[in-house]
């Protein structure tokens, strides 16, 4: 079979490559029509990623025990998909004061491809690999996988080489799991340790995967970065406690903190994250414990990080 035949196959096995046949009247609708056209859709998005917990609670389990181990989350994806594992990679550290080095993304294409399209670079599978030689994999790290319409090559070249690492892997898709049965996805399903589905249906333009898939991937991204770095003991409460005080809003939202955590004035809360050298954990145990900021660190390392183990 003609390699170009093959590709078209695979993508009419695809529901995000389907045409919505609700919407073929969308060239003729007025404008505010069309905008609720596309939050009508926008709003079935939250129930279908509802739908993958129990796999999204898998792939926070695994990337957790990874980074306990010394290992790190690595993206790979491509397009919009890619676009998203870096933006999600980039907020982390100064949300949760994290090393950048913790979770990196890998964008087919390479840096440029964040800001202009690298269409192209999708297809090239031996660039994945580099990428992920380059940044040292090994078995301790996580690689996951964020391709829409599950069979992008650079991506399941990603998957392939991290699986034969010794790497565990997720990939996030927007397609129904069960196209993973078919011949044509049988390696990539080898390669995959947790896959997560929120299957988003025809787009409201046919094929354009930032709508309604990117927004699912969005989500997907938000709650597996969230939840891993509260069971990693980054947030006390719903607060962030380890966040970096690198802008005068970061600084001003770590006194708030300080202040609702421990009832101290704004005064008293600046004077006390300046002798916890600007770290928020260590101040609040300061204030709650009566210690000073040697012994604040020790209670900390004592309670793996967890603010709430600390002041018990």
């Amino acid at each position: 079979m003609p390699k170009n035949k093959k590709l078209f196959d695979q993508l009419a096995l695809l529901t995000t490559e389907q045409r919505n046949s609700l919407l073929h009247n969308l060239d003729s609708l007025s404008t505010e029509e069309l905008l609720r056209v596309i939050n009508n859709e926008d709003t079935t998005v939250p129930i279908v990623v509802r739908n993958e917990l129990k796999y999204i609670a898998r792939a926070v389990e695994l990337i957790v025990k990874a980074i306990k181990s010394g290992g790190r989350l690595i993206y790979v994806g491509a397009g919009t998909s890619g676009r998203l594992g870096v933006l999600d990679a980039a907020e982390i550290p100064p949300t949760y004061g994290t090393n950048p080095q913790l979770v990196q993304a890998i964008i087919a294409g390479g840096t440029k491809a964040v800001f202009h399209s690298q269409e192209g670079s999708e297809d090239n599978e031996e660039d994945a690999v580099t990428a992920l030689k380059k940044i040292g994999l090994n078995k301790k790290d996580i690689v996951c996988g964020i391709a829409a319409s599950f069979r992008t090559p650079f991506v399941a070249s990603a998957l392939k080489y991290a699986k034969s690492t010794g790497c565990k892997t997720i990939i996030i898709t927007t397609n129904p799991r069960g196209i993973l049965r078919h011949k044509d996805f049988f390696d990539l399903r080898k390669n995959i340790d947790v896959a997560i589905c929120p299957e988003v249906g025809p787009e409201v333009i046919m094929g354009s995967t930032r709508m309604k898939s990117g927004t699912a991937q969005k989500l997907v991204l938000n709650m597996m970065t969230t939840a891993t770095m509260i069971q990693l003991g980054k947030v006390y409460g719903n607060m962030m406690v380890d966040l970096k005080m690198n802008s005068r809003k970061l600084e001003e939202r770590a006194k708030r903190v300080l202040m609702m955590v421990t009832g101290i004035d704004y005064n008293t809360a600046a004077k006390y994250l300046k002798q916890a050298d600007r770290h928020i954990k260590t101040a609040i145990v300061m204030i709650v414990k009566d210690v000073d900021k040697n012994q604040a660190q020790k209670l900390l390392i004592k309670a793996k990080g967890f603010v709430r183990y600390a002041i018990k």
